[in-house]
Order: C-alpha cells, then sequence, then structure tokens
C-alpha cells in the first residue's frame, strides 16, 4: 500500500508495503518499517518535522492508536525524538565509522583556503531581512510576474546609481541586465556574439570550461607585471577579449594604464567587445581604486559584476552593464524572459543597495580582510616565499620553486586544507614561457573568525614540511 499524508500542516509521503487491515499490529509494523527505511536511504533528514499522529492516522487511514504506538517506539528505538508541545522529529541515527586513511589519500577540508571565496558567517541576515521585508511591503503587484527580461527595474536602477559612484561604470537603467553571475553573463555574451574569445593565459577555469561545453572557443593572450599582454590580441580572429583589469585573477596586479587604452583601441579598431570581469573591485587595500575599464568606452567594454564575494555566490544576483548595441541580443540569448535570477532577490538587493547596506557591509568587510591578509603575510614572512597579489582582492599567490606545486598541493589534501593551485589556472594553449610557473592562491576570506588562525597555522605546517 503505497500512500501520501497530505492533509494537515505536512505532507510525508510513505511506502507501506501489504495489505493490511487498520488497527491491527501488522500495519503498526509497516508504518514502523516505511519510516526506518525513509531515514535509513536518507529520504528523511535529521530534524525533519513528522506529521501529528492524527494527521498520519487519517491521511494512511489507520487508527489514531496505531500511529501514536508507531511513533512512541521509534522514539523508544533512538530513531525519532518527541516532546510535548513540539511535536514529533527526526533524529539524528547515524554513527560515526572509524576507518584506517591509507596515506597519501585526501580528506574532506577542515580548513577552507579557497579563492574568491568570501566569509558567508559574516553574512548580513538582519539587514538582508529587513530589506526583504520592506521591498515586498513596498513593491507592486506587478513586481511579482515575470516582468522585463533585464531584470526588475528597482534593481537595475540601484544598480546604475551605485556601479556609476563606486567603480565610475557609465550606464543607465536601460543598458543593464540582471543574470546569475559573471558565469552566466560570459555565457549569455558567448550565445550572443559567438566566439573564439581571447582570455588571459591565466584565468579562472570555471569560465573557459564553460564556454568550451558552449562551443565557444578560448584563445589565451600572455599575462606580464603590467596585466594582459594586449599586444596578443592583434591579429587574433575573435569576437571579444574577457578580461580581469582591476584585479588580475590569479595573479593579482591591475592592467597598466596604457594597456586599459590600448585594448580598448583594439576593440574600437576590429569591432571586437571587451568583457570586463571586476573581480575583487570592491576589495582594495594599499592602493587608490582602479576604476572600471569599461568607463573608457561603453560602447565596446561590457561590464560584468556580482555579489558572490562580497555577499554570498548563494543568491546567485549578478549584473552586465552592456554597450547599447548588445542588449537586445543578450536578452534573446537568455531566452527573452528573467528566468534565471528570483524577483524577490533582485527586489531585496535593490534595497540593500539603495538602503545604504551594501556601503557599510563592503567597507565593514574591506577592514576585516585586510586584517586576514597582514596576519597571513607574517605567517608566511619566516617561510621566504615570494608572495603576490596583496593590494587588493581575497587571496594571494604563493609562488613555488619549479615542480613543487605537486607535492603541495598533495601535503594539502592530507592536511585537509582546500586551496587551489596555479596550474589550473593555467590555458592548456599558453604557449612556453608564459606557462611555467608553479604556485598556490591562498583564499583568506573563507573562514570564519574562529578558524582563520588554525587554517593559516596548518597552511604554513604544509609549506615547511615541503621544504618551503
Amino acid at each position: 500500500m503505497v500512500s501520501w499524508a497530505n492533509s494537515g500542516t505536512r505532507d510525508l509521503h510513505l511506502e507501506l508495503r501489504g495489505s493490511v487491515t487498520p488497527g491491527a499490529r501488522g500495519a503498526k509494523d509497516l508504518l514502523i518499517t516505511a519510516v526506518r527505511d525513509a531515514v535509513r536511504s536518507g529520504r528523511l533528514t535529521p530534524g525533519t518535522m513528522l506529521p501529528p499522529s492524527r494527521t498520519l492516522a487519517s491521511d494512511l487511514g489507520l487508527a489514531r492508536n496505531t500511529v501514536a504506538d508507531a511513533y512512541a517506539e521509534l522514539v523508544a528505538e533512538g530513531w525519532l525524538g518527541s516532546r510535548q508541545g513540539a511535536g514529533t522529529w527526526v533524529l539524528n541515527t547515524t554513527r560515526p565509522v572509524t576507518r584506517t586513511r591509507p596515506r597519501g589519500a585526501r580528506v574532506a577540508p577542515v580548513h577552507n583556503l579557497m579563492p574568491g571565496s568570501p566569509d558567508i558567517s559574516e553574512f548580513p541576515r538582519g539587514q538582508w531581512l529587513t530589506c526583504a521585508r520592506r521591498a515586498l511591503s513596498a513593491a507592486p503587484n506587478d513586481a511579482l510576474r515575470m516582468g522585463d527580461p533585464r531584470g526588475s527595474i528597482e534593481l537595475r536602477s540601484a544598480l546604475a546609481e551605485y556601479l556609476a559612484r563606486t567603480r565610475g561604470v557609465r550606464t543607465s537603467e536601460e543598458s543593464i541586465v540582471v543574470c546569475a553571475g559573471v558565469r552566466q553573463a560570459v555565457l549569455l555574451l558567448a550565445r550572443a556574439l559567438g566566439g573564439p574569445f581571447a582570455v588571459e593565459a591565466y584565468g579562472l577555469f570555471l569560465f573557459r570550461d564553460a564556454l568550451a561545453a558552449s562551443g565557444v572557443t578560448t584563445v589565451p593572450i600572455g599575462v606580464d607585471d603590467k596585466g594582459a599582454v594586449v599586444q596578443d590580441l592583434d591579429g587574433l580572429d575573435v569576437t571579444a577579449a574577457l578580461l580581469t583589469p582591476a584585479h588580475h585573477n590569479p595573479l593579482g596586479m591591475p592592467m597598466h594604464p596604457s594597456r586599459r587604452m590600448a585594448v580598448v583601441e583594439w576593440a574600437q579598431r576590429t569591432g571586437g567587445f571587451v568583457l570586463d570581469d571586476d573581480y575583487d573591485g570592491e576589495f582594495r587595500f594599499d592602493r587608490q581604486p582602479v576604476g572600471a575599464l569599461q568607463a573608457l568606452d561603453p560602447d565596446r567594454v561590457a561590464y560584468l559584476g556580482s555579489v558572490s564575494k562580497s555577499l554570498s555566490p548563494a543568491l546567485r544576483l549578478g549584473w552586465m552593464a552592456l554597450p547599447d548595441s548588445l542588449v537586445d541580443p543578450v536578452v534573446e540569448a537568455a531566452g527573452g524572459q528573467q528566468f534565471s535570477v528570483g524577483a524577490i532577490g533582485q527586489l531585496t538587493l535593490a534595497e540593500f543597495i539603495a538602503g545604504g547596506y551594501y556601503d557599510r557591509h563592503i567597507r565593514r568587510m574591506r577592514a576585516r580582510y585586510r586584517r586576514r591578509r597582514d596576519a597571513l603575510v607574517g605567517a608566511l614572512e619566516p617561510l621566504c616565499v615570494e608572495i603576490s597579489g596583496l593590494a587588493a582582492g581575497l587571496n594571494l599567490l604563493v609562488s613555488l620553486p619549479d615542480g613543487a606545486e605537486p607535492e603541495v598541493m598533495r601535503r594539502a589534501g592530507e592536511a585537509g586544507i582546500a586551496l587551489t593551485g596555479l596550474s589550473i589556472m593555467r590555458h592548456p594553449d599558453a604557449r612556453s614561457g608564459v606557462a611555467d610557473r608553479d604556485g598556490v592562491v591562498v583564499g583568506f576570506a573563507a573562514p570564519p573568525e574562529h578558524a582563520f588562525n588554525a587554517a593559516v597555522s596548518a597552511l604554513c605546517e604544509v609549506l615547511e614540511a615541503s621544504g618551503l
């Protein structure tokens, strides 16, 4: 007998296998077995609330006492918890299993030093909730429809003001398209423009992989201490260049002013576009902020940003400030509707920005991340390793001797440290001389405050054990 409990306050799907007479002992046994199976399989997870016995009995066609007795027996066995007035819920019935870990095996990460990850424990929950309430209270009914395919007018207006004020972006609400993050922005632009795309020889592999999966090839250009080597674009048959001019990912330098002008001139001369990925643009520590490249020519440069590193990647909120000529093609590439980002998240972020909460959060986290960066640099100094990318962002690069990266990454995996090797950021087609560096990219933002020092100590132990 397969039944759905679907009345009252909660739904619960249970499979009572067999034919029983309501109220019989067999019915109770079948119910107990069904609940045990659902917990064992993980379908009912620890903390899941179960329907009241009266509700479940009615939905399954059983006597209430039968369900109450089944609940009581499951509580006695430790499968369920129950308290007067609090209901009945699933307990954590799993038991730890002790296994001997073979030498060289990776363990589940204990220390999160992944680059580009914020400290999500500092997410401003109370302020976000306040903004959600205000936004929903003020929103007209039409704001909860699919609406404008570019995104909500409230968020686009707030972004236009914010980006102009803080990043020097020259745009308007008409030219902004809301998306689910920079990765989606890149994919939509790839659909709109076609390929190939020029990319930096070192860069975020997620973009390369996503473009490749969409059938868009990427062509690497060099990177040196002045940023992307723009002259490498000459002669390439590409539709766009995807760059990180404000803070190179992962090497950490800003693009030199002469190259910023040169890449815009390349776009003007060839009819191509520059995609300005404002990686870590909000978090600068030791220098004046580098404005958006987009300000040099809004007709040839698309500006891309998100809240993934400033608030949380789970929000899936990003934006494109597009040349006017690309707005309609990008909207068409997205399917002509705002499918990717929920209306309530957009309205909440609009209120969060307009109310000044976003500015205050950025400034608070900028100060905290700077303290963490300084502590990490201080801990690494005795090891005499070369460190770069310090002026901005949420990570730094530790350069390693030739051939040392695999050993460091192996030891980090054994120690439960999550970080990124430089080699994975290297484009497979990058020419020799550009692609012969070893290193690890260390994020200092992700650990919660209480876990940061332990993560840094574990990293230093790994580097020392590797002979550095």
